[in-house]
Protein backbone atom coordinates (compact mmCIF):
# COMPACT_ATOMS: atom_id res chain seq x y z
CA UNK A 1 0.00 0.00 0.00
CA UNK A 2 1.30 3.16 -1.13
CA UNK A 3 -0.01 5.96 1.91
CA UNK A 4 0.74 10.10 2.11
CA UNK A 5 1.40 10.82 5.05
CA UNK A 6 1.09 14.45 6.16
CA UNK A 7 2.28 16.04 9.37
CA UNK A 8 1.67 19.46 10.89
CA UNK A 9 4.74 20.19 13.22
CA UNK A 10 2.66 23.17 15.20
CA UNK A 11 0.19 20.95 15.87
CA UNK A 12 -0.42 20.55 19.73
CA UNK A 13 2.26 22.79 20.23
CA UNK A 14 4.56 20.99 18.69
CA UNK A 15 3.36 17.23 20.02
CA UNK A 16 2.64 16.39 16.31
CA UNK A 17 6.53 15.77 15.38
CA UNK A 18 6.44 13.05 17.96
CA UNK A 19 2.84 11.47 16.68
CA UNK A 20 3.82 11.87 13.12
CA UNK A 21 7.50 9.82 13.86
CA UNK A 22 5.36 6.95 15.40
CA UNK A 23 2.50 7.02 12.99
CA UNK A 24 5.64 6.67 10.46
CA UNK A 25 7.24 3.76 12.15
CA UNK A 26 3.99 1.69 12.42
CA UNK A 27 3.01 2.32 8.67
CA UNK A 28 6.28 1.24 7.57
CA UNK A 29 6.59 -1.73 9.46
CA UNK A 30 3.36 -2.62 8.75
CA UNK A 31 4.60 -2.67 4.90
CA UNK A 32 3.24 0.38 3.30
CA UNK A 33 5.28 2.49 0.71
CA UNK A 34 5.71 6.08 2.86
CA UNK A 35 5.81 9.34 1.28
CA UNK A 36 6.58 11.69 4.07
CA UNK A 37 5.20 15.09 3.61
CA UNK A 38 5.96 17.96 6.07
CA UNK A 39 3.81 21.63 6.24
CA UNK A 40 5.66 24.38 8.22
CA UNK A 41 2.44 27.09 7.44
CA UNK A 42 -1.20 26.31 6.73
CA UNK A 43 -0.19 27.80 3.01
CA UNK A 44 2.36 25.21 2.50
CA UNK A 45 -0.04 21.91 4.07
CA UNK A 46 -2.54 23.04 1.38
CA UNK A 47 0.16 22.80 -1.19
CA UNK A 48 1.44 19.40 -0.28
CA UNK A 49 -2.18 18.20 0.08
CA UNK A 50 -2.77 18.49 -3.74
CA UNK A 51 0.70 17.23 -4.50
CA UNK A 52 -0.58 13.93 -2.38
CA UNK A 53 -4.06 13.82 -4.23
CA UNK A 54 -1.67 14.06 -7.63
CA UNK A 55 0.83 11.31 -6.54
CA UNK A 56 -0.51 7.43 -7.08
CA UNK A 57 -1.22 7.10 -3.57
CA UNK A 58 -4.23 4.78 -2.03
CA UNK A 59 -4.94 6.79 0.80
CA UNK A 60 -3.62 9.94 2.68
CA UNK A 61 -2.68 10.02 6.37
CA UNK A 62 -3.42 13.55 8.14
CA UNK A 63 -1.27 14.04 11.79
CA UNK A 64 -2.46 17.56 13.01
CA UNK A 65 -5.76 18.34 15.33
CA UNK A 66 -9.09 19.29 13.71
CA UNK A 67 -7.74 22.50 12.59
CA UNK A 68 -5.31 20.90 10.24
CA UNK A 69 -7.33 18.69 8.40
CA UNK A 70 -10.73 21.49 8.23
CA UNK A 71 -7.69 23.65 6.12
CA UNK A 72 -7.18 20.80 3.32
CA UNK A 73 -9.88 18.65 3.43
CA UNK A 74 -11.59 20.28 1.05
CA UNK A 75 -8.76 19.40 -1.43
CA UNK A 76 -8.68 15.86 -0.03
CA UNK A 77 -11.70 15.32 -0.35
CA UNK A 78 -11.96 16.14 -4.28
CA UNK A 79 -9.68 13.35 -5.02
CA UNK A 80 -11.85 10.68 -3.24
CA UNK A 81 -9.13 8.84 -1.35
CA UNK A 82 -9.86 7.43 1.65
CA UNK A 83 -8.30 9.72 4.56
CA UNK A 84 -6.87 8.69 7.84
CA UNK A 85 -6.34 11.29 11.05
CA UNK A 86 -3.82 10.55 13.36
CA UNK A 87 -4.67 12.81 16.18
CA UNK A 88 -2.52 15.48 17.11
CA UNK A 89 -3.91 18.65 18.28
CA UNK A 90 -5.66 20.84 21.48
CA UNK A 91 -9.16 19.47 21.21
CA UNK A 92 -9.66 16.23 18.85
CA UNK A 93 -12.68 16.20 18.93
CA UNK A 94 -13.25 15.19 15.42
CA UNK A 95 -11.63 12.02 16.40
CA UNK A 96 -13.25 11.30 19.36
CA UNK A 97 -16.39 11.48 17.49
CA UNK A 98 -15.04 8.95 14.91
CA UNK A 99 -13.87 6.52 18.04
CA UNK A 100 -10.36 7.53 16.45
CA UNK A 101 -7.73 6.93 19.90
CA UNK A 102 -6.32 10.29 20.80
CA UNK A 103 -3.08 8.96 22.58
CA UNK A 104 -2.39 5.98 20.37
CA UNK A 105 -0.74 7.12 16.94
CA UNK A 106 -0.22 3.88 16.18
CA UNK A 107 -3.66 2.66 16.29
CA UNK A 108 -4.93 5.55 14.93
CA UNK A 109 -2.44 5.22 11.64
CA UNK A 110 -2.84 1.89 11.13
CA UNK A 111 -6.59 2.70 10.30
CA UNK A 112 -4.74 3.11 6.64
CA UNK A 113 -4.49 -0.34 6.38
CA UNK A 114 -6.11 -2.36 8.56
CA UNK A 115 -9.43 -0.13 9.60
CA UNK A 116 -12.74 0.40 8.15
CA UNK A 117 -14.45 3.39 5.91
CA UNK A 118 -16.32 5.85 7.28
CA UNK A 119 -18.18 8.19 5.14
CA UNK A 120 -19.21 11.33 6.89
CA UNK A 121 -20.62 15.09 6.10
CA UNK A 122 -18.91 18.30 5.72
CA UNK A 123 -20.41 21.28 6.99
CA UNK A 124 -19.89 24.63 5.25
CA UNK A 125 -19.60 28.26 6.44
CA UNK A 126 -20.50 31.28 3.98
CA UNK A 127 -19.28 35.03 5.11
CA UNK A 128 -18.50 38.24 3.45
CA UNK A 129 -18.10 36.36 0.14
CA UNK A 130 -16.10 33.42 1.00
CA UNK A 131 -17.24 29.87 2.37
CA UNK A 132 -14.78 27.75 4.68
CA UNK A 133 -15.93 24.29 5.56
CA UNK A 134 -15.76 22.48 9.22
CA UNK A 135 -15.92 18.98 10.15
CA UNK A 136 -17.00 19.65 13.83
CA UNK A 137 -18.78 22.56 15.68
CA UNK A 138 -19.62 25.96 14.23
CA UNK A 139 -19.55 27.89 17.04
CA UNK A 140 -21.90 31.60 17.55
CA UNK A 141 -21.80 34.09 21.07
CA UNK A 142 -20.14 33.28 23.65
CA UNK A 143 -18.78 29.41 23.02
CA UNK A 144 -17.34 31.76 19.84
CA UNK A 145 -15.62 34.16 22.13
CA UNK A 146 -14.39 31.11 24.54
CA UNK A 147 -12.52 29.68 21.14
CA UNK A 148 -11.02 33.12 20.28
CA UNK A 149 -9.69 33.89 23.78
CA UNK A 150 -8.61 30.27 24.14
CA UNK A 151 -6.70 30.71 20.92
CA UNK A 152 -4.73 33.80 22.66
CA UNK A 153 -3.96 31.95 26.03
CA UNK A 154 -0.49 30.43 25.82
CA UNK A 155 -1.09 28.18 28.66
CA UNK A 156 -2.02 25.47 30.37
CA UNK A 157 -2.15 22.88 27.22
CA UNK A 158 -4.73 20.90 26.64
CA UNK A 159 -8.31 21.29 27.73
CA UNK A 160 -7.80 23.32 30.58
CA UNK A 161 -6.96 26.08 28.49
CA UNK A 162 -10.21 25.92 26.97
CA UNK A 163 -11.65 26.02 30.56
CA UNK A 164 -9.67 28.91 31.67
CA UNK A 165 -10.86 30.67 28.46
CA UNK A 166 -14.18 29.90 29.73
CA UNK A 167 -14.42 31.21 32.88
CA UNK A 168 -12.67 35.10 31.37
CA UNK A 169 -15.60 35.03 28.90
CA UNK A 170 -17.97 34.20 32.18
CA UNK A 171 -17.02 37.08 33.53
CA UNK A 172 -17.63 39.21 30.67
CA UNK A 173 -20.78 37.78 29.52
CA UNK A 174 -23.26 39.54 27.15
CA UNK A 175 -25.99 38.33 25.24
CA UNK A 176 -26.46 38.45 21.85
CA UNK A 177 -29.20 39.10 19.70
CA UNK A 178 -29.13 36.71 17.00
CA UNK A 179 -31.39 36.59 13.70
CA UNK A 180 -31.75 32.98 13.04
CA UNK A 181 -33.78 31.37 9.71
CA UNK A 182 -33.76 27.76 9.61
CA UNK A 183 -34.06 26.11 6.45
CA UNK A 184 -34.97 28.97 4.52
CA UNK A 185 -38.09 29.80 7.21
CA UNK A 186 -38.42 33.74 8.02
CA UNK A 187 -35.96 35.25 10.10
CA UNK A 188 -37.02 35.12 14.11
CA UNK A 189 -35.22 37.35 16.74
CA UNK A 190 -33.64 34.93 18.89
CA UNK A 191 -31.31 36.63 21.74
CA UNK A 192 -29.00 34.31 23.14
CA UNK A 193 -25.98 33.53 25.46
CA UNK A 194 -24.52 30.68 22.77
CA UNK A 195 -25.63 29.10 19.41
CA UNK A 196 -23.85 26.26 18.33
CA UNK A 197 -24.48 24.10 14.63
CA UNK A 198 -22.57 20.60 15.25
CA UNK A 199 -21.91 18.55 12.62
CA UNK A 200 -20.51 16.34 15.49
CA UNK A 201 -20.87 16.16 19.24
CA UNK A 202 -18.24 18.46 20.75
CA UNK A 203 -15.41 20.88 20.87
CA UNK A 204 -13.34 22.22 23.08
CA UNK A 205 -11.51 18.94 23.43
CA UNK A 206 -14.42 16.80 24.41
CA UNK A 207 -17.82 19.35 25.85
CA UNK A 208 -20.65 17.61 24.35
CA UNK A 209 -22.82 20.67 22.84
CA UNK A 210 -24.54 18.69 20.24
CA UNK A 211 -24.83 15.84 21.97
CA UNK A 212 -27.35 14.15 19.30
CA UNK A 213 -24.99 15.01 16.23
CA UNK A 214 -24.07 12.20 13.89
CA UNK A 215 -21.76 13.52 11.05
CA UNK A 216 -23.27 10.86 8.77
CA UNK A 217 -26.69 11.63 9.09
CA UNK A 218 -27.21 14.46 6.57
CA UNK A 219 -28.03 16.83 8.73
CA UNK A 220 -26.47 19.76 11.67
CA UNK A 221 -27.65 19.81 15.15
CA UNK A 222 -28.89 23.51 16.30
CA UNK A 223 -28.46 24.40 20.19
CA UNK A 224 -29.77 27.66 21.32
CA UNK A 225 -29.16 28.93 24.95
CA UNK A 226 -31.43 31.99 26.07
CA UNK A 227 -30.21 35.05 27.84
CA UNK A 228 -29.05 33.81 31.60
CA UNK A 229 -27.26 34.95 34.00
CA UNK A 230 -23.53 34.32 35.09
CA UNK A 231 -24.29 32.00 37.86
CA UNK A 232 -27.34 30.32 35.77
CA UNK A 233 -24.60 29.50 33.43
CA UNK A 234 -22.35 28.11 36.05
CA UNK A 235 -25.26 25.94 36.92
CA UNK A 236 -26.19 24.77 33.13
CA UNK A 237 -22.05 23.82 32.51
CA UNK A 238 -22.01 20.87 34.64
CA UNK A 239 -24.94 19.78 32.02
CA UNK A 240 -23.30 20.42 29.39
CA UNK A 241 -20.29 18.17 30.20
CA UNK A 242 -22.28 15.59 30.37
CA UNK A 243 -24.34 16.33 27.34
CA UNK A 244 -27.31 16.59 29.57
CA UNK A 245 -28.42 20.23 28.44
CA UNK A 246 -30.60 19.87 25.90
CA UNK A 247 -33.76 19.12 28.25
CA UNK A 248 -33.35 22.27 30.11
CA UNK A 249 -35.98 25.10 29.31
CA UNK A 250 -33.08 27.54 28.42
CA UNK A 251 -31.96 25.05 25.90
CA UNK A 252 -33.74 25.05 22.40
CA UNK A 253 -32.60 21.92 19.99
CA UNK A 254 -33.47 21.80 16.32
CA UNK A 255 -31.75 19.63 13.38
CA UNK A 256 -31.71 21.35 9.54
CA UNK A 257 -29.73 21.18 6.57
CA UNK A 258 -28.70 25.69 6.62
CA UNK A 259 -28.92 27.47 9.06
CA UNK A 260 -28.82 31.79 8.57
CA UNK A 261 -27.53 33.69 11.14
CA UNK A 262 -26.88 37.35 11.96
CA UNK A 263 -25.97 39.13 15.08
CA UNK A 264 -24.36 42.83 15.38
CA UNK A 265 -20.23 42.27 16.12
CA UNK A 266 -21.14 38.52 15.36
CA UNK A 267 -17.81 35.72 15.48
CA UNK A 268 -18.41 32.33 14.13
CA UNK A 269 -15.77 29.75 14.83
CA UNK A 270 -15.09 26.27 13.74
CA UNK A 271 -12.78 23.68 14.60
CA UNK A 272 -11.22 26.66 16.63
CA UNK A 273 -10.46 28.70 13.96
CA UNK A 274 -12.56 32.02 12.71
CA UNK A 275 -14.16 31.18 9.83
CA UNK A 276 -17.26 34.27 9.36
CA UNK A 277 -18.45 37.64 10.63
CA UNK A 278 -21.36 39.55 10.70
CA UNK A 279 -23.34 37.34 8.65
CA UNK A 280 -23.24 34.03 7.79
CA UNK A 281 -24.92 30.85 6.19
CA UNK A 282 -24.00 27.43 7.60
CA UNK A 283 -25.04 23.99 5.37
CA UNK A 284 -23.97 20.69 5.63
CA UNK A 285 -22.70 18.70 2.45
CA UNK A 286 -23.50 15.43 2.69
CA UNK A 287 -21.00 12.34 2.59
CA UNK A 288 -18.50 14.39 1.34
CA UNK A 289 -15.29 13.02 2.90
CA UNK A 290 -14.27 8.90 3.42
CA UNK A 291 -12.65 8.69 6.73
CA UNK A 292 -10.65 5.30 7.86
CA UNK A 293 -11.80 4.16 11.95
CA UNK A 294 -10.16 1.46 13.77
CA UNK A 295 -12.07 -1.51 13.57
CA UNK A 296 -13.78 -1.99 16.74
Amino acid sequence: MRLALIVNPQAGRGHAVRVGAAAERALRAAGAEVTLLVGESAEQTRSLARRAVRAQSDGIVVVGGDGTLTGIVDVLAQSGKPITLVPAGTGNDLARSLGIPTRDPRTAALAAIHGRARTIDLGTVSSRGSERVFLTVAALGFDAKVSERTNALRRPRGPLRYYLALVIELVRLRPVVFRVSIDGGSAQVRPGTLLAVGNTRSYGGGMPICPGADPDDGHLDVVHVAPVSRARLVRLFPLLLRGRHLRRPEVRHERATSVRVSAPDLVVYADGERVGVGECSIGVRPAAVTMMIPRE
